[in-house]
């Protein structure tokens, strides 16, 4: 017993001792390394923290790449499955539209006694007729609204049979008054294409100018239809508001067929949007989709995205077009500007303009003098390509009504 208890006591001396030394080496490091125990502790935490961070910014980066490879290639299938939607089985009418005529009877009453008629059908619808071998006309102009009231007063004058000078001027203009029910009617189609509903009636009066309107030759229905298609499915897509992106895709370029105000196509389409109180989410679309104002929503972003690929298609527009509209507009307001001109029409690409006139302002010998002010004035202001034929056309009418027997 006296045994262990010495041997104890010696282990316990020892161990006492190698412990003194442990912190008097200790204090050395200490007083060597500059540092506590505490300070040495936080700057190994802190080389420890840079070694994991650098780690973790890798991985991050790695992270982040393999992402944004991931999400381009989603958005890329959602903008394909998208413009799938887009196509549209409507062909826009350009320049001329064909009539195919029953018999040669009716071509010949068309045609009328040396050609009476077709001159009178003319001067009355603005548009120039063309005849083939085949049993057609071909109705040319470059404002396609004319070339639709000549078209349909030319299918009643079928169906009538009574063709003369006389009944073609009343057939015409019954035919220009029923304009505002087919405009109505064209309106009320791309609404119920795109699934629009219960718009008011001046709105969808407006959306039937769409199929006599375009833009760089792109017919405004056509690009209508593919855009809404197209935002309607992003939308989907996306998970942003459908019929916000649907109304907006339907009215973003609303502004280009208001003809009696003046201003851009945008503030004129979001003035006419908070007339008839349409949402202001919906305005919101119509006012930024040329990034005109920061964009407010989603659902302005994809007007945008859904507007720019249906302009932007290959073959969707055609610059020529457009300038051919400008050079032959540009022609008759020169010649409609002049005192005494009832109306002015272009025909053959703009070589050819016919001039009507008021005879109660304008008599025969002051015609001669307002065709060369006419030709002086497309000489110096209009644009064209070789030369510019002015006829102007004088016709003085007296009709009597004999009494009712």
């Amino acid at each position: 017993m006296a045994v262990l208890d010495k041997l104890s006591q010696s282990l316990r001396e020892k161990l006492t001792q190698e412990l003194a030394e442990m912190a008097g080496e200790k204090e050395t490091l200490e007083k060597v390394a500059g540092l506590s125990r505490e300070e040495a502790k936080e700057l190994l935490l802190q080389v420890t923290e840079r070694q994991l961070a650098d780690q973790l910014a890798r991985r991050i980066k790695e992270a982040r790449e393999e992402i944004k490879a991931k999400v381009d290639q989603e958005v890329r299938e959602i903008l394909v499955d998208a413009m799938q939607h887009g196509v549209t089985d409507q062909v826009a009418e350009y320049t001329v539209s064909t009539v195919v005529l029953p018999d040669e009877d009716i071509k010949g009453r068309i045609i009328g006694r040396e050609g009476r008629n077709i001159r009178a059908f003319e001067q009355a619808t603005g548009v120039e007729i063309e005849l083939d071998e085949s049993n057609a006309l071909h109705l040319s102009s470059f404002d396609p609204v004319r070339r639709e009231v000549a078209r349909l007063a030319l299918q009643k004058l079928m169906r009538d049979r009574r063709i003369q000078p006389s009944r073609i001027e009343e057939v015409v203009e019954a035919t220009r008054q029923e304009m505002d029910k087919i405009l109505y009617n064209e309106g009320e189609k791309l609404c119920h294409a795109v699934k629009v509903y219960r718009l008011h009636p001046d709105l969808i009066k407006l959306l039937g100018r769409f199929k006599f309107r375009y833009s760089y030759g792109q017919n405004l229905v056509i690009h209508t239809l593919e855009e809404t298609k197209i935002g309607v499915q992003l939308a989907y897509d996306v998970g942003a508001d459908v019929n916000t992106v649907r109304l907006g895709c339907l009215l973003h370029d609303i502004g280009k067929v208001v003809n009696e105000e003046e201003g851009t196509h945008v503030q004129l389409g979001v003035d006419l949007a908070r007339k008839y109180r349409l949402p202001q989410p919906v305005i919101n679309c119509i006012a930024e989709h040329h990034e005109d104002k920061p964009f407010s929503s989603l659902e302005s972003h994809l007007v945008l995205i859904a507007d720019a690929i249906s302009s932007s298609r290959p073959g969707a527009r055609y610059e020529p077009y457009t300038k051919y509209v400008e050079r032959i507009s540009q022609i008759e307001e020169i010649a409609k500007n002049f005192e005494g001109v009832q109306e002015a029409f272009a025909y053959q690409a703009g070589r050819d303009v016919r001039v009507l006139v008021k005879p109660e302002q304008i008599s025969d010998d002051e015609l001669t003098v307002l065709a060369n002010k006419i030709t002086s004035a497309l000489e110096e202001k209009a644009s064209y390509a070789g030369q510019i034929k002015v006829t102007c056309i004088r016709e003085v009418r007296v009709a009597e009504i004999t009494k009712a027997k």
